[in-house]
């Protein structure tokens, strides 16, 4: 059950899976919305505000990739394809998109409501006493209570997946996380040979937080994983 009631937008042509996905939903205490084409997906996210949308990619008359990127444009909306292509080239370009998640067709009930569960947990993480509420690195603040990050004073909007990846690299500053310490504590465990999500989501990181002219925020130790780098590095 929900702890609290969240939205689920699930955006799928197929009858089946729809009845499937959402009377598995609802029983646990989600609310659901079905769009069975791409046509008002947009339309609908703004109007609701859905806290995890589940796309498939292979809509009528619509692209899923175009989709996910103008979803992500607009909104922070968790993002799970659930999709029959299984190419890693496309979850790749999920990813890149703005997708937080990837799974392919056909899939277990049981998969998909601990994958909707995990993205919920990123997006509304639990506070921790221990650990300082605001962190900084340079021009980049980090404000773990209000889920907010600024550089250089400025507002930058990230995804709940972005946050709780920054978060981690923020609470061990300095410190080597390997690929496998980061998709478990991000992702969930059984994503720790995902390695091309941290890949992406650090190049997304980096995109929106390091000056192209500066140096590093975020380095890469090859083969090893990323840290965060300090202040006086």
């Amino acid at each position: 059950m929900a702890t609290e009631t969240a939205v689920v937008l699930v955006v799928e042509d197929d009858p089946a899976i729809v009845d499937l996905v959402r009377a598995n939903l609802m029983v646990r205490g989600f609310s659901v919305i079905v769009a069975r084409t791409g046509e008002h997906v947009l339309d609908l996210v703004r109007d609701n505000a859905p806290d995890i949308m589940l796309l498939d990619l292979m809509l009528p008359g619509v692209d899923g990739f175009d989709l996910c990127r103008d979803v992500r444009a607009e909104s922070a909306v968790g993002i799970i394809v659930v999709s029959a292509r299984r190419g890693e080239q496309d979850k790749v370009r999920a990813l890149n998109l703005g997708a937080d998640d990837y799974m392919t067709k056909p899939f277990g009930i049981d998969e998909l409501l601990a994958r909707v569960t995990a993205l919920l947990r990123r997006s509304r993480p639990a506070a921790d006493a221990r650990v300082p509420t605001k962190i900084a690195f340079g021009p980049v603040l980090v404000d773990l209570d209000a889920q907010l990050v600024t550089r250089d004073g400025r507002p930058v909007h990230l995804t709940p997946t972005e946050f709780a990846l920054l978060r981690e690299f923020a609470l061990a500053p300095g410190k080597l996380l390997s690929h496998a310490t980061l998709l478990r504590k991000v992702w969930g465990p059984g994503y720790e040979t995902e390695t091309e999500y941290t890949r992406v989501y650090v190049r997304r990181l980096r995109a929106k937080l390091e000056d192209p002219d500066g140096p590093a925020l975020i380095a890469t130790e090859p083969r090893a994983g990323y840290r965060m780098t300090l202040p006086d590095d």
